[in-house]
């Protein structure tokens, strides 16, 4: 299968690493294992295949953040990033239509595109704040689409779909018998309000969650996801899984459940990383009238506007070089004209300095 080069993922190998301030990130400070509550019964766990589907502890964790699913309607997937895979390997055919709504992590439209959809993109609007305008929505989606694509909170532009407005589009999705994706890894970051949106799986039969421990959760490097949804579509997903996941790491498996069950404690430190990362970005806005952005609801990112004449990539290049500061150009998420800026990364103030002397 041939799929078009993953532009976000080839940008970050290649320049955050080396980067002084890497504000290309998208995840909160990942935690240690020594600031989990484990005990030494970790060191009983059977280095083995494990549960294949994800542990019973580790699926009731996960349905803890849910209303109405159970933990057979949950399987544990090698990150968010195999959750999607899976959704798509296991729902699309040659010839189905999709619609992805982006700016959107870059998997919702390439591969769709590789298994010989019809993918058409919605574009979100900055004058409306980066949220769906639900009639063009429901003008884009037709009889013959099979799957919408949503990421809410969405990276990179920090927009939460309100609940009602979810609700709206599940109305619209049912009126056309679409599935939904939605890719909620940010779910349970927004900074006002109830800090855990509505799930789709939640409101809608024929709706997919997808979540990770990376971001909410502050632990990437467990590589743990999982996709909520009807029992039926689980257990087609699980066919697929046979092929390219068999399980996940116990190690991880056993980390990721107890991170779920105290994560009133992830979420209190996250939060107030948060609305520091919040804050600061508001004073250096102020200071830099070259750059604007709607400022995040949730998630961990922005989507900067850039007053000068140059592509995002030569901008990203020239700012790096000179200035140390990793930022994600706009045209690597078919945004031209902005980047993407992480306001949780830990040396925010001073890489934002560093970026107004640049």
């Amino acid at each position: 299968m041939r799929i078009a080069d993953f532009k976000i993922e080839e940008w970050m190998n290649k320049y955050s690493e080396a980067a002084e301030f890497d504000l290309t990130t998208t995840c909160i400070s990942p935690l240690s294992i020594n600031e989990l509550p484990f005990s030494k019964e970790i060191f009983d766990v059977k280095l083995g295949y494990g549960d294949i589907e994800g542990s019973l502890r580790l699926k009731t964790a996960i349905k803890s953040l849910y209303c109405n699913q159970d933990v057979e309607n949950i399987t544990v997937t090698h990150g968010a990033i195999g959750a999607n895979q899976l959704v798509f390997l296991s729902l699309l055919e040659k010839g189905d239509e999709v619609v992805s709504i982006v700016p959107t992590y870059q998997q919702h439209y390439s591969i769709p595109e590789a298994l010989g959809c019809n993918v058409k993109l919605y574009f979100l609007e900055e004058k409306n704040n980066w949220l769906p305008d639900l009639e063009k929505l429901e003008q884009i989606l037709t009889s013959k689409t099979k799957l919408l694509c949503i990421n809410s909170p969405n990276n990179p532009t920090g927009s939460v779909i309100p609940d009602n407005m979810l609700d709206e589009i599940v109305k619209i999705a049912q009126r056309k018998n679409v599935w939904i994706l939605s890719d909620e890894v940010y779910r349970g970051l927004n900074l006002t309000g109830n800090p855990y949106s509505k799930s789709v799986a939640d409101i809608y039969e024929k709706g997919i969650s997808v979540g990770s421990m990376s971001k909410t959760y502050s632990l990437p490097g467990l590589r743990v996801g999982w996709i909520a949804g009807r029992l039926d579509l689980i257990n087609e997903i699980n066919h697929q899984r046979q092929y390219n996941t068999i399980s996940v790491s116990a190690l991880d498996d056993y980390f990721a459940a107890i991170a779920l069950e105290n994560r009133d404690f992830i979420a209190a430190r996250n939060f107030e990383i948060m609305q520091k990362g919040v804050c600061i970005l508001k004073e250096w806005l102020k200071q830099n009238p070259r750059f604007s952005c709607v400022l995040p609801s949730g998630g961990t990112t922005v989507l900067l506007k850039y007053n000068y004449d140059m592509p995002s990539r030569e901008f990203c290049r020239n700012l790096q070089k000179r200035s140390g500061v990793a930022l994600l150009p706009g045209e690597t998420m078919e945004m031209e004209g902005y980047v993407r800026l992480g306001y949780c990364a830990d040396n925010l103030k001073q890489a934002l300095e560093k970026i107004s002397e640049y």
